[in-house]
């Protein structure tokens, strides 16, 4: 899809995979998979144990592996449990700027978004408006708070004790807690992820925490996830998922995501490592071509949310650079009402690449 839905004349830098190859450990587990004709139905295998030992390994979390549910992936699990905690028509809070299919798997699960917008300092860093949260989570029709945590677009992390702050809030308003936690392996040096599951609260322990190996290792086409109860009140919800949910899960995508949580650390840190540069250089390009282009450095994924406001270029500069810089990024306004004129960059490809689109955008914005 990154590579086919645009000519071969732009330079695509919008959904979210990167340009790397495989991983070797999943090369050679997926060629043992085929090698074997196991092209099935899937089975969990020891997906479940072997993200289990990765989030000791990396977090300093136990979850327990007979508390997870293997399912297709993240945003199709999150828009099944959302049916089993709330109900047709329930609000769905949100902090915005924040990935489209937010918007659209809601919509699909016929419950409500609900924006409650991040807070925004002088210098452009984003955090969680705590004031207007608990103000949000009052509100009597919202039902379940779905927390994006590393935030995609922005990068934010979130600290233990913010966590421990929203799991008591919206414990206190009696709100469900859906977590997406896809980025966590790609978060930088200097930086901690902290799983929501791991902070004291009511809110926490009824959390529902989403899980895949897709985007650290590039596996978004082979389609498996992990839906993990955040404690017991969780498993109580999960456990009643329904087994037909599970049958969308692709089998490759089990078998390369155990091969991923168990031998692909190695990998991961090479990896985390060339996008620690990557972002790096993003802000001396930046700064060397479009000054006026205010960019903070991600925390983590591989996300760059770019601010352009201060050009002048409309609510959506993607579409200006697709057609005059055959760059292709993701559209601003797709992230909400915040979103007008941003767009966001994936600088997961080669500092050569990364050069090549900014010189572009430099070039068209100057015409």
């Amino acid at each position: 899809m990154k590579w086919r839905r645009y000519g071969p004349d732009v330079l695509p830098l919008w959904i979210a995979e990167m340009d790397t190859p495989l991983a070797e450990p999943i090369a050679g587990a997926l060629g043992q998979a085929l090698d074997r004709g196991d092209t099935g139905y899937a089975h969990p295998g020891h997906l479940p144990e072997a993200f289990a030992e990765f989030a000791r390994r990396h977090y300093d979390w136990a979850p327990d592996p007979e508390h997870m549910i293997v399912v297709p992936d993240v945003m199709r699990g999150i828009e099944v449990v959302l049916k089993l905690v709330s109900e047709p028509g329930d609000g769905v809070l949100i902090n915005t700027p924040v990935y489209p299919p937010f918007f659209s798997f809601v919509a699909a699960a016929d419950r409500r978004v609900v924006e409650s917008p991040l807070a925004r300092a002088a210098g452009g860093a984003y955090s969680i408006d705590f004031e207007a949260l608990d103000r949000d989570l009052g509100r009597p029709d919202v039902a379940v708070y779905l927390l994006c945590n590393p935030h995609n677009p922005t990068g934010l992390t979130l600290s233990p004790d913010e966590l421990a702050e929203i799991s008591r809030r919206a414990a206190r308003h009696g709100v469900r807690i859906l977590a997406d936690e896809v980025h966590a392996p790609l978060t930088f040096p200097g930086n901690v992820h902290t799983p929501l599951a791991t902070v004291p609260g009511e809110g926490a322990q009824a959390s529902i925490i989403f899980v895949s190996a897709s985007k650290a290792w590039n596996l978004a086409g082979l389609k498996a996830a992990i839906a993990v109860a955040g404690g017991d009140a969780g498993w109580a919800a999960l456990s009643t998922l329904p087994v037909e949910v599970t049958y969308g899960t692709g089998l490759l995508g089990v078998v390369a995501g155990e091969a991923a949580f168990t031998g692909g650390d190695e990998w991961l840190a090479a990896l985390v490592a060339g996008l620690d540069g990557n972002r790096h250089l993003l802000a001396e390009l930046l700064a060397e071509h479009l000054a006026g282009v205010d960019y903070v450095m991600p925390d983590a994924t591989y996300l760059a949310w770019l601010d352009f406001r201060a050009l002048d270029l409309g609510d959506d500069p993607a579409a200006m650079l697709l057609d005059r810089g055959r760059v292709a990024l993701s559209n601003g306004p797709a992230f909400g009402e915040l979103g007008r004129g941003h767009a966001r960059l994936n600088l997961a490809t080669s500092p050569d690449l990364l050069a090549e689109a900014v010189r572009r955008m430099a070039a068209a914005i100057e015409r």
